[in-house]
């Protein structure tokens, strides 16, 4: 089972700020829960199995008053080595957990999972307005000096 509360958090040094902080989880394993068990929902509890799901996990997100502390975050997702759940679950899960330890501005959260039966699955998920969209929007429409710095 998923264990948020191993989530460690540190004052953000730059809280006046916004910024962007990327997290690659390149060893991220979970079990199927197609012939297994996906513990974090009663309701699937009659599936039997379990074979192990392998991907990377990648975090992006603008910090607003504290940061995720990266070795806790690692024990968290090895929290999920023996959890069968699917993809969809699991990566909305990571969001969900990581958004009520951090309360970030704005986090993205994408699974990018191994083949599975010739599939290759990449789970998207995110909190909140892209603070980086928000302020090229407020810079207004792109005038034809603008354009000629973006083409050069």
């Amino acid at each position: 089972m998923p264990r948020p509360e191993l989530i460690e958090t540190f004052a953000n040094p730059y809280a006046d700020r916004d910024y962007e902080i990327h997290m690659d989880c390149n060893e991220f394993t979970s079990l199927c829960p197609l012939g297994g068990i996906e513990s974090d929902a009663e309701e699937l509890a009659l599936l039997t199995g379990g074979a192990p799901d392998f991907g990377i996990i990648r975090i992006t997100y603008v910090p607003a008053e504290v940061c995720v502390e990266l070795k806790s975050l690692k024990f968290y997702l090895w929290s999920f080595r023996n959890d069968g759940i699917f993809y969809e679950r699991a990566v909305n899960r990571i969001l969900d957990d990581l958004v009520a330890a951090v309360r970030p501005k704005w986090m993205k959260v994408v699974g990018d999972f191994n083949l599975r039966g010739g599939i290759k699955s990449v789970i998207t998920a995110t909190h909140g307005a892209d603070p980086r969209q928000v302020s090229i929007a407020a810079s207004g429409p792109a005038t034809i000096d603008d354009r000629r710095l973006i083409e050069d």
